[in-house]
């Protein structure tokens, strides 16, 4: 059985959207990275795992959580060179993760909704399935086939984007813009705001990885 993990970072949550996402999955551990705890105790979610150097928690609700002994605490040091995010995700692989999705991601500080996209591709060498998600995104970062079905997709708009370089093959089928064998480089904004048309669309490519956004206003 797949282990589904959890981690909520500290970017812009709303207390509705942590309990809808925790409500609609059943996750085997979740895991707040630093003041994400912040987000989870205000949706009354008690977390697994709290990892940080709590420089931004809040110190009361972070007293509250630690007089569970349940929670299992892994205190870092602040001068560190992993964020509290690529912690949680490395520590979240190291007790058996094979999905992990991440809320609190993205928010004001671009940086670090930069740096967190760029996190997903620990997914792709760790052969663990990642997303990154907020209100209005779901974010994927693929170097194989990937199917979506339009029943379930996140938003109305499917975007692709390259990332770290040219994607080869790239081919789409069920869209309402195709390709075939496609060639997609940076700086062009070409796979912005497609959209499903069939029941069933797919992407596959040859070469690279391609960050897929499913987003809706």
């Amino acid at each position: 059985m797949d282990m589904k993990f959890l981690i909520v970072s500290g970017g812009s949550l709303s207390k509705e959207f942590v309990t809808k996402v925790v409500g609609q999955e059943e996750y085997d551990r979740i895991l707040a990275a630093d003041s994400g705890m912040n987000a989870l105790y205000a949706a009354a979610v008690t977390p697994d795992i709290i990892i940080g150097d709590f420089d931004s928690a809040d110190e009361k609700i972070l007293a509250f959580f630690q007089q569970n002994k349940a929670i299992d605490f892994c205190t870092l040091n602040p001068e560190k060179d992993d964020t509290d995010t690529e912690f949680a995700i490395r520590e979240s692989i190291r007790r058996g993760a094979d999905s992990i999705t991440i809320i609190g991601g993205t928010g004001t500080r671009l940086d670090h909704v930069l740096g967190n996209i760029s996190l997903l591709g620990i997914g792709l060498e760790e052969q663990v399935s990642m997303e990154l998600l907020d209100e209005h995104n779901r974010i994927r970062m693929i170097q194989d086939t990937l199917t979506l079905e339009k029943e379930t997709q996140y938003g109305k708009y499917v975007s692709l984007i390259p990332y770290g370089g040219d994607v080869q093959g790239i081919t789409l089928r069920g869209f309402k813009y195709l390709l075939s064998d496609y060639t997609m480089g940076g700086f062009n904004s070409l796979g912005i705001s497609n959209e499903i048309v069939d029941e069933k669309a797919v992407i596959e490519l040859t070469g690279g990885s391609l960050l897929v956004i499913e987003s809706h206003d």
